[in-house]
């Protein structure tokens, strides 16, 4: 139904049931696809890629296991399309102690307060490396249009940004030395810069160390930017990490021409072959990182770097493909 004199539209409730029949069958398949499990991703701020499908935890059977881009670190995702049960809370707690999972979602039509006090109070009790979320999915549509559907956090960690899993319950601040809170309050400047640009940076918790880590939409692939108080020098790179590690950062070099035109830089191409983790760097020096006056013409550097990065980098590294590179042992 429209409003002639507006010309606005009606939001109208569609049942979950009507589109997802089967929770299994429809509705886990359907969150799976890549451009619907990134509104999941964007709802609870983690850039997801689904690693399964109904991944077998001893007995049961989890219904997505996903990694997060940002740190490689374990998403277990559990679906319900009825209002939530007992059964699911423990099959939630099963999963996260096989897959020692770091964060698990649980999605359901509905959250009845029991579970949803429950989430909250094992945000409480648990640490760092184990956090909850609770979300309701909801489909609307205008008038005749198809549905959309919308999810709604109703349970959350205490403190949702949260480097979840990375290094932040390290330090404390009765033994912060002034170099950590430098460093703490140099990335805190950056990251506002990058909420007021409304930069495609995943932002992330401002950690008082000398780099900070960011997703690029594919696990063991993920953006850095740096600063060096001894050494006078600010940078940003593309680290290429894990198994993969050395055929990801061969693949983009063979495109490095094309790379380079692109960004508009010259970069510096590290295979670091006696570590577990290559790197692309730009780097600006004689830069002093201990100069608050001049931190905002830094974090603009920094800001504009990290988003060319994206643009040029995202859209490559999730198409990598370790099999098919050909190391020159492999060529001979």
């Amino acid at each position: 139904m429209v409003d002639g004199s507006k010309g606005l539209g009606r939001l109208i409730k569609v049942e979950l049931r009507d589109v997802w029949e089967h929770e299994a069958h429809d509705f886990t398949p359907w969150l799976a696809q890549e451009e619907n499990i990134a509104l999941l991703g964007d709802t609870i701020g983690i850039d997801l890629e689904v690693e399964a499908q109904e991944k077998n935890v001893g007995p049961f059977s989890a219904d997505i296991l996903c990694k997060d881009t940002a740190n490689d670190h374990w998403v277990l995702i559990e679906n319900q399309l009825e209002r939530t049960d007992h059964t699911h809370l423990g099959q939630l707690i099963t999963y996260a102690a096989g897959l020692n999972a770091v964060t698990i979602v649980w999605i359901a039509n509905r959250f009845t307060d029991e579970h949803r006090a429950a989430l909250d109070w094992m945000n409480e009790i648990t640490g760092e490396n184990l956090t909850f979320f609770g979300l309701e999915v909801e489909l609307w549509r205008i008038g005749n249009s198809i549905a959309a559907p919308k999810f709604n956090v109703v349970s959350s960690p205490n403190d949702w940004t949260k480097n979840i899993g990375g290094k932040s319950g390290t330090f404390t601040p009765a033994n912060l030395s002034d170099t950590r809170v430098l460093q703490r309050d140099y990335w805190a400047n950056l990251q506002k810069l990058l909420e007021e640009t409304n930069s495609v940076i995943r932002k992330g918790k401002p950690q008082p160390q000398s780099w900070m880590t960011y997703s690029i939409g594919r696990s063991n692939c993920y953006l850095v930017s740096a600063m060096n108080t001894i050494h006078n020098w600010i940078a940003v790179s593309l680290v290429t990490n894990g198994k993969d590690a050395k055929p990801f950062f061969h693949l983009l070099a063979e495109d490095r021409k094309e790379i380079e035109d692109e960004i508009g830089l010259e970069l510096d191409w590290r295979e670091l072959p006696e570590k577990k983790e290559s790197q692309i760097v730009i780097r600006r020096e004689k830069i002093d990182p201990t100069d608050r006056d001049n931190w905002p013409e830094q974090c603009d550097w920094l800001a504009e770097k990290l988003a060319r990065f994206h643009k040029v980098f995202s859209g490559r590294v999730k198409k990598l493909d370790a099999k098919d590179y050909q190391s020159p042992g492999d060529i001979e």
